[in-house]
Parts: C-alpha cells; sequence; structure tokens
C-alpha cells in the first residue's frame, strides 16, 4: 500500500515549533523518499531528520507517519504520545454509570453477539497496536463458531505464499504488517484454518476506496460461497453502517451491506483508548473510574443484556480499553495532541516516568517479559532489537521488537513461551548479532541465553 493511502485521513492541527529557518522539504520530497524505504529503523531516522526541513503545516503528516513506525518499531507509548487522537464524540453523549451497566470481557460479548452473524467487524486505530489485542483473542473463538474468512486491511495482493508459509513478511502488504501484534494476528488466523482475504484497494480518494473495499470482500467471499462467515480487521470508520464519521461518504460495511444483504456486526475500539488526553474528566476517564478494565472491556446493561455503543445505528459495541499511560503528578508543561478525521486537538499533560512497555503486551497473562540490553547492538546506536520464531528469515514480521539507543537500556520483550532467535539490525538492515533465548512457562526456570549452535 503506498504511503500516501496507508495516512487515511487528513490532519488539520499543527505543531507549536518554532523553526530556525525557512522549509527546505516538500511533501512530494518527504513521501518519494520514504516509498521505497522497507527498513523501518531508517524509516524512523529519515522521519525525525526531516520534521524540522518541512513547512509547519506538513509536519503533521510526518508526526502521523513517525507514529506508525513507532508502532511498527515496538514504541508503543511514544507512538501514543507523539500522535494523541482525541476523538469527537457525540454532544449529548450520556456516560454509562456503574449501576446500570456492567463491565465484561469484550472477547465473550462480541463472540455471544457473532452467533447468528456471517460478518464480524472489528476496527483498529493504525498507529496504537492496543486496538489489535480484541482481534488476536477473537480468533479462536470465532472459529469456533464457524467463520472461515479472515480479511485484514493490511494485506496486499502480491504474496500468493502467505497462507501456505504461515507468517507474513515485507511482501505481505502494508508497513503496518511489520508490528509484531499485527504479524501475530496472521499467522494465528492462518494456523487456525481462515482463507486468508487481502480486501484494500489503491485509491486515495475516499469514497471509491470504500466502494474498493467493499465490492472485493464481496467478490472475494461472498460471491462464490454465500454460506462463508468473515471477520474483518479494519481502520477507524471502515466498519461503520451508517454515514457520520467519513462525512457523505458510505463506509465500507454500509456498502459491503448492501450487496450481501447480511448486517454485519461491528466494533468499535478507536473511542475509548488512552489517548494521553490529560484531562481526567473526560469522557474515557469516567468510563475507567466506574468500570475499572484490565482488558478491552464491552459494557453490558444489568435490565436488558445490550451491549453499550456510543452510536448504535453505525457500530453495535464499543470497546473501552484499560490506561496504558500514566500522567505525571503536578506541574504545568504540555504539549499538543493531534486532530483526525473529525478530532479535536487539546494541550495534554506529559506522561509520567512508568515503565516504556505497556503491561497490556503481556496479552493476559499469555507472553512473558523477557529482558534484554543494549549490548547486543554492540557500539551501533540506535538499533533494533527483536525476537524471531525458528525458522522464520529476518524479514518475517518479529515476534517482538524494540528500538535501543543507548548500551545502558534494558527492556522486556514480551513472548509466548518457546524459543526465539534474538537479532539485532542497524539502520541499514545489516545484523549486528544474534543469540538463541528460551522464554518459560509462568512458574518455572527463568528464561535463559541459549549459545549458538547448542540449540
Amino acid at each position: 500500500m503506498p504511503i500516501r493511502t496507508a495516512l487515511g485521513f487528513a490532519l488539520c492541527l499543527l505543531t507549536p515549533g518554532i523553526l530556525a529557518k525557512a522549509p527546505d522539504m516538500s511533501l512530494d520530497t518527504l513521501f518519494r523518499t520514504l516509498e521505497p524505504m522497507t527498513n523501518d529503523l531508517a524509516r524512523y531516522n529519515y522521519l525525525k531528520q526531516a520534521m524540522p526541513r518541512l513547512a509547519p503545516a506538513d509536519r503533521p503528516i510526518a508526526v502521523q507517519l513517525l507514529a506508525g513506525v513507532e508502532d511498527e518499531l515496538g514504541m508503543y507509548k511514544q507512538a501514543i504520545l507523539d500522535f494523541p487522537l482525541i476523538p469527537r464524540l457525540p454532544g449529548n453523549l450520556s456516560i454509562p454509570q456503574a449501576s446500570d451497566w456492567r463491565a465484561a470481557r469484550a472477547v465473550d460479548v462480541v463472540a455471544e453477539l457473532a452467533r447468528d452473524r456471517h460478518i464480524v467487524m472489528v476496527n483498529e486505530a493504525h498507529h496504537d497496536a492496543h486496538t489489535r489485542e480484541l482481534t488476536l483473542a477473537l480468533l479462536p473463538r470465532l472459529r469456533a463458531l464457524g467463520f472461515t474468512h479472515f480479511a485484514a486491511e493490511a494485506l496486499g495482493n502480491r504474496d500468493p505464499a502467505l497462507m501456505k508459509r504461515g507468517y507474513p513478511d515485507g511482501t505481505s502488504g502494508s508497513e503496518y504488517l511489520h508490528e509484531p501484534l499485527y504479524g501475530e494476528i496472521i499467522r494465528t488466523a492462518i494456523r487456525l484454518g481462515f482463507v486468508i482475504v487481502p480486501y484494500d484497494g489503491d485509491s486515495t480518494d475516499t469514497a471509491a476506496r470504500e466502494r474498493e473495499q467493499a465490492r472485493n470482500l464481496y467478490q472475494r467471499v461472498f460471491a462464490g460461497n454465500p454460506d462463508a462467515r468473515l471477520f474483518v480487521h479494519a481502520g477507524y470508520a471502515h466498519i461503520d453502517k451508517g454515514k457520520g464519521r467519513l462525512g457523505k461518504v458510505k463506509p465500507m460495511a454500509m456498502q459491503l451491506q448492501a450487496l450481501t444483504g447480511l448486517t454485519p456486526l461491528s466494533v468499535d475500539q478507536v473511542n475509548f483508548r488512552d489517548v494521553h488526553s490529560g484531562n481526567e474528566f473526560d469522557p474515557y476517564h469516567q468510563l475507567v473510574a466506574s468500570f475499572h478494565p484490565q482488558l478491552p472491556t464491552a459494557l453490558v446493561n444489568r435490565e436488558t443484556g445490550k451491549a453499550w455503543s456510543v452510536s448504535p445505528g453505525t457500530y453495535d459495541v464499543s470497546v473501552l480499553l484499560p490506561p496504558s499511560l500514566a500522567l505525571a503528578p503536578g506541574g504545568d508543561e504540555v504539549h499538543t495532541a493531534w486532530l483526525s478525521f473529525g478530532m479535536s486537538g487539546i494541550a495534554v499533560k506529559p506522561p509520567s516516568s512508568d515503565p516504556i512497555r505497556p503491561a497490556w503486551l503481556q496479552l493476559d497473562g499469555k507472553r512473558h517479559a523477557h529482558f534484554v540490553d543494549g549490548s547486543l547492538c554492540g557500539k551501533t546506536f540506535p538499533c533494533v532489537i527483536e525476537a524471531h520464531y525458528p525458522g522464520e528469515p529476518d524479514n518475517a514480521t518479529a515476534a517482538d521488537r524494540y528500538l535501543f539507543t543507548k548500551p545502558s537500556m534494558r527492556e522486556p520483550l514480551y513472548l509466548f513461551p518457546g524459543r526465539y532467535r534474538l537479532r539485532a539490525f542497524d539502520r541499514h538492515g545489516k545484523t549486528l548479532a544474534e543469540n538463541t533465548i528460551a522464554v518459560a512457562e509462568a512458574g518455572t526456570a527463568p528464561a535463559t541465553p541459549v549459545l549458538p549452535g547448542l540449540q
């Protein structure tokens, strides 16, 4: 997917920055330079260096791209801090109260609602991998219910060997697939026996793209198999069954419903997540204070048993994600949140000095922290340290990864129990060092490095 298309929605809020000199780089130059880059560290370095050279009006685009790369490098908190999207919610929003609503695991609620559906759609914020946790948890549940096809927006049409190979690599689609949790979603879907469906189009026009996506899903899934059951992982408003978040444009889900006669079950995750708003009284923080989510959470009415949705005619379930960022106590320092597809920008407080990698990466205790330090990088910084599954090559999506900027850094990689190949590489993609590790089950002996040649 071209970088211009992957950007999705235009930004409208500017950074209050200071230019030392007149801008000497255009967005066209930025895009042309980025397009052939396949090394995420090289893209990260380039964007950091290019931003001061852009005109102020162009910088938000670069910031959005930077947040995407940070997400792909495992820098999940930094991605949110650099690009904290503040959702524009209905003005008449009534916040659910614990006296009338109960918190439930979103995976359980969605799986129950999906029993009699042929289409389930879950959305994501592309730079926030936290919005991929629910999809990963839903895959085995929906497969057990008889769902047959899995479609992901990030997949392209140039990797016919994907299902046979069993994992995504650099040919599988857009840069989003470089992010470890997205890779885990694709691996799991293949392992469970889903038919994998790429469906995104090449158009940069919003209306045309929504039409292409709906038509591709219909033709590739339902035209030849009307009894198919489809699970779709898409971005933002593509899952909407009515107009609104895309203005007058009919979203993909709305058009697919018209083509198939099937009403999708649409699940929204982008409205109630930790975007570092700095406002403890905003709707998200009010809900967190009332319902204390520890995992992706849905709210169920105590009387009717119905799931809560901010916009019932548009999507069926509003998911509440647990906090992943902590605010610094006191102080007046602020920075600016960004505006995108109808979202509002506000000043926010800086984060606290809590651990850099968020706790949700444990995936409800299924993955364990294996700490690594910058020594694997030698004297080359910044460098990326990533863990690969046995038998998978360097260009396969890593099981987890993180960017190291100095030797003293020590950070956890979150991994399922098993053996992995650790690899450190530089901005040219050159391998700096490798070793093998074993991650133990919880409650057993701690994971220890395995010397090369002894694994």
